[in-house]
């Protein structure tokens, strides 16, 4: 489920109005846990197998950490190794065979290899990192392990960011989660607009130029100045589309309670390159 689809809109209206009328937190994080299951498993079930996998993984390995110290180092290559094999499985393992396959084809060779068709699952990336990102903090001392595994995993499955991040510290959202929170008229109105402003930038900006920037890209010979126009043009559906997202995520999280990081600052008037990266995609 994305959050332009009709479907969200019916599905946030139910969340918002349960979520504040239950009246203990536990219940809240309960219900964002399994709100958060039909959000990311809505064409994919079987998605929740790796991002509750990744859950598992980090959660025992934190707690290993704590009970074993002096074998801090061995649990955290574990979590290492796990998150980021299965993030390599799905993302490169199509792509490395496809590069075999093609030199031995310029080479003349004939080879019964072939790709496996792996589908990679919708914001693998965002969530596996997350959860590392717990066992790494654990690691360092920055946070202790949670043993609470209701709160834990509603950090990590928390379906405003669960896709297309920002990407959360344990020290700023699964504190949060932890917290109590209390309903503020403010905090929704500003969560709103927040939501509102993104779904504008997502759906009339970046989704209507699409098309055009499209239609320029597989011209056989575009002029010069079409191919600048759609160079501006796809400039701005991009910046539009990832912080249109992110604000959209970012405004529902804040109608439930928490902040989010802000993800992207004004990217374009950066003075350098380096500039630049510490304002696109900031988590």
């Amino acid at each position: 489920m994305t959050f332009i689809q009709v479907e969200f809109l019916w599905l946030m209206i139910a969340v918002f109005t349960t979520y504040w009328l239950l009246p203990k937190r536990w219940m809240q994080n309960a219900l964002l846990v399994g709100v958060s299951a039909v959000f990311y498993g809505w064409v994919h079930p079987w998605f929740l197998i790796l991002l509750y996998s990744s859950a598992v993984l980090d959660y025992n390995v934190a707690l290993k950490m704590h009970e074993q110290p002096s074998r801090k180092k061995l649990f955290l290559m574990i979590s290492m190794a796990g998150n980021l094999g299965m993030l390599g499985y799905f993302k490169y393992v199509d792509f490395f065979i496809g590069n075999f396959i093609a030199i031995f084809d310029t080479l003349g060779i004939q080879t019964s290899i072939h790709t496996l068709g792996v589908f990679l699952p919708v914001g693998i990336s965002f969530y596996t990192f997350q959860t590392m990102s717990y066992s790494i903090d654990v690691y360092r001392g920055e946070i202790k392990p949670r043993k609470n595994f209701l709160d834990y995993v509603t950090f990590v499955s928390f379906f405003p960011q669960l896709v297309a991040g920002p990407v959360e510290r344990a020290g700023n959202l699964l504190a949060q989660v932890e917290a109590d929170r209390r309903f503020s008229w403010l905090m929704v109105r500003s969560g709103l607009t927040l939501a509102l402003w993104g779904a504008t930038k997502k759906v009339l900006c970046a989704d209507t130029i699409a098309p055009y920037v499209d239609k320029v890209f597989v011209l056989q010979d575009p002029s010069g100045p079409m191919i600048w126009a759609a160079t501006l043009g796809f400039s701005i559906q991009i910046l539009a589309d990832f912080s249109g997202y992110t604000d959209i995520a970012r405004g529902v999280a804040r109608m439930l309670g928490f902040d989010l990081v802000l993800n992207f600052d004004n990217p374009y008037i950066s003075r350098n390159p380096s500039d630049f990266w510490r304002r696109w995609h900031i988590s």
